[in-house]
């Protein structure tokens, strides 16, 4: 079982808390392709609440992964059963920060969202990759996130609680 906290904040005490809790899916290949393509299934434009359709409207309305890079990514991390991977990210050729996960021991790159580069005829900038933090305060996860996480663990959510401290 797993659980995955976001906190809400007033000054530096807890107020409400999210906690979904889950059986996560197991780290090697099958399963790893199985989650990304349920990922890439559950990706929306109701996912990016008109942050992206105001820059790049065109691409948001025509490409399926543009703008979904970081959700997709905090809710590939937080799904599989393991502590190899690690959050990446570079900025890409539009100057915008791209993200996606990397194995710590043999460098495999794990990217929900690359086909948004070949879409355009581009390549992802895996290449200019550093290990990053997530956003946020406290590194905490994104709502975004646990919303997609939701959409993809089907029968092995456990729960998904909300309550005020």
């Amino acid at each position: 079982m797993k659980t995955v906290e976001r906190h809400k904040y007033s000054g530096n005490e807890i107020i409400a808390t999210r906690r979904i809790t889950f059986k996560p899916f197991p780290y090697n290949e099958r399963y790893i392709g199985l989650v990304m393509g349920l990922i890439e299934r559950n990706l929306s434009p109701e996912l990016l609440k008109g942050r992206k359709k105001l820059i790049y409207p065109d691409d948001v309305n025509t490409n399926k992964w543009y703008g979904h890079c970081y959700h997709a990514t905090q809710a590939l991390f937080y799904s599989l059963d393991t502590d190899l991977l690690v959050p990446m990210s570079a900025e890409d050729y539009r100057g915008e920060k791209h993200w996606w996960l990397q194995n710590t021991e043999n460098g495999r790159i794990y990217d929900c969202t690359e086909a948004q580069y070949f879409f355009v005829n581009k390549v992802p900038p895996h290449q200019k990759g550093k290990k990053t933090k997530w956003y946020g305060w406290k590194g905490r996860p994104q709502q975004v996130s646990l919303n997609l996480l939701i959409k993809i663990l089907g029968d092995r959510l456990i729960g998904d609680e909300k309550f005020n401290k």
